[in-house]
This record gives C-alpha cells, sequence and structure tokens, in this order.
C-alpha cells in the first residue's frame, strides 16, 4: 500500500469511468485499478516507468494501458465527469461559461528532443512551457504543451481553441502576458471575450489577484507530482496526459471528502447515464 493508492472510495468514483472489455477482447491480467495505482504512484513519485516497484503490473503493461487511454481519450472524460460532480456538489451548472488560463515554463530532462524544447527568455529556463484552463474553480479543463520559446499570446491559442470546441466556455481570464493580438484573434475567430486581470500600479510584492488565483493554485498543486516538476517525456501529448492524470487525482480527492448528499447525486448521475447508453 502506497499513499499514491487509490482508497476504496475513490476507485468506486472512478471505476464505472473506465472503459469496459468487451468480446471478443481478451479479459486483462491485472485488474485496472492495479493499474491505475501504479500510474498515479509514478506520477506522484517521478520515479521512470522502468523502476515501477514489483508489486505493480510489469511497466510495459501498465504504459500500454495508459497508451490506449490515452489515445481513445478516457483521462479527458473521466476529468470532464469529476469536473461535473464536483461543480453541481458547489450549486454550480454541470458546464462551466467562464475559464481562466495561465502558463507555466518548467524545465526539460535530456530525454526531451531538442526539436519540442525552447528557450523562455523572460524565466530563463531552456524547456517546455504548458498552457492549461481551468474553470472559475481551479478544475482543470485542458491543457497543451509546446516548447517553453512560445509566447503567451500565441501558445494561447491552441489551448482556447480546444476550449471552444470542447466546452460552452466563452469568457476567460487572463493575466497581462496574453494581452496584445490575443484578444483581437479570440474575438474574432472563437467568439471569445479575454479579460485580462492586470497587477494594480501601487502593488509592491506578491498579492493574491482576484479572478487569476485558481489557476496559479492548480499549476501549484498540479507540480506537487514529482514527475511535473520538470518535463521527462519524449511526446508533448505524453505530458499533458500526465497533467490529466494529476488533475485527476486531485479531483478524485476532492469528490471523495463530499458531503454524503454529494456521493448520493454522484450515484444518481452515474445511474442515469447508465440507462440512456
Amino acid at each position: 500500500m502506497y499513499p499514491s493508492d487509490l482508497t476504496d472510495e475513490q476507485w468506486e468514483i472512478i471505476e464505472p469511468m473506465l472503459p469496459l472489455i468487451k468480446e471478443p477482447g481478451r479479459i486483462p491480467k491485472h485488474p485496472f485499478r492495479d493499474i491505475v495505482d501504479a500510474i498515479l504512484y509514478l506520477d506522484r513519485s517521478g520515479c521512470s516507468w522502468r523502476q515501477l516497484p514489483v508489486d505493480f503490473p510489469p511497466w510495459q503493461t501498465v504504459y500500454g494501458w495508459f497508451q490506449r487511454w490515452k489515445e481513445r481519450g478516457v483521462t479527458e472524460r473521466i476529468l470532464d465527469e469529476l469536473r461535473e460532480q464536483i461543480r453541481l456538489a458547489e450549486g454550480r451548472n454541470a458546464e462551466p461559461s467562464a475559464g481562466v488560463i495561465d502558463s507555466q515554463s518548467v524545465k526539460a530532462a535530456d530525454t526531451v528532443s531538442r526539436d519540442t524544447r525552447g528557450y523562455d527568455a523572460g524565466k530563463k529556463i531552456n524547456g517546455r512551457k504548458r498552457f492549461i484552463v481551468t474553470d472559475t474553480l481551479g478544475l482543470l479543463v485542458s491543457v497543451t504543451v509546446l516548447a517553453a520559446s512560445w509566447q503567451d499570446r500565441d501558445g494561447a491559442r491552441t489551448a482556447l481553441l480546444s476550449v471552444y470546441l470542447f466546452t460552452p466556455i466563452r469568457f476567460v481570464f487572463a493575466d497581462q502576458g496574453f494581452a496584445g493580438r490575443l484578444l483581437d484573434w479570440a474575438a474574432r475567430t472563437l467568439s471569445m471575450v479575454i479579460d485580462i486581470v492586470r497587477k494594480p500600479p501601487e502593488q509592491r510584492g506578491f498579492e493574491v489577484h482576484r479572478k487569476r488565483w485558481v489557476v496559479e493554485r492548480t499549476l501549484a498543486w498540479l507540480t506537487a507530482h514529482r514527475r511535473l516538476a520538470r518535463d521527462y517525456e519524449r511526446d508533448p501529448e505524453v505530458s499533458e496526459e500526465m497533467i490529466r492524470w494529476a488533475a485527476i487525482n486531485q479531483m478524485l480527492r476532492r469528490v471523495a471528502r463530499g458531503k454524503p448528499a454529494a456521493r448520493q447525486q454522484r450515484r444518481t448521475l452515474q445511474q442515469a447515464r447508465a440507462t440512456t447508453l
């Protein structure tokens, strides 16, 4: 039993969200719970795939399911459902209408190829840049990983396009690094309003900014997972998937801590969805 392992309650939440194995597919040798625990252990501890402890399934098996779920969009659907449950429990609409965007530059390990990394002159970091969009509760909506040399106002386009295509969010808060031509592009191309939350002129030192602090808190939570403290992945899409699993880990804990009424609401929602499939 590792600290990163799912509790029984957390497994009860996520198990119905994983795809069923249908005939003529072969029944997996290793339980999905062990696969998920292994992915969360790797994400939280920062070890490499080959260094997974022997009491987990073989690393090749774990990596195989990690890739399969990534290609099928399983983690994105899990994020959507967990976010919906949390929002309903908080008395919000199931789908967010407003979001918050921010970026984070991180150093890249030697396993990251030269053509997918870059130099962020502002942060003086050679590596990659993560663009994330959250709702106003700080729950992950979209993530995009690019070379750190991308300017915020240019790299944000990919993240915002994903938000536009798959969510009803049409209003986004951002810091002044996203100001400029991005605002005109978003309004013209996506019919999306970007509100720049600027630093007060009298501010000295650190200060929490209204409307923006939730996304900065989410970035801090994500980098508590050691695999995300630095970028180790050859493929930026794998980096994005690691971030999704870290967000799933955080959301699962939040849902599991919910009140009994919220858990009952979750079960009712799952049963209603099962009857419509």
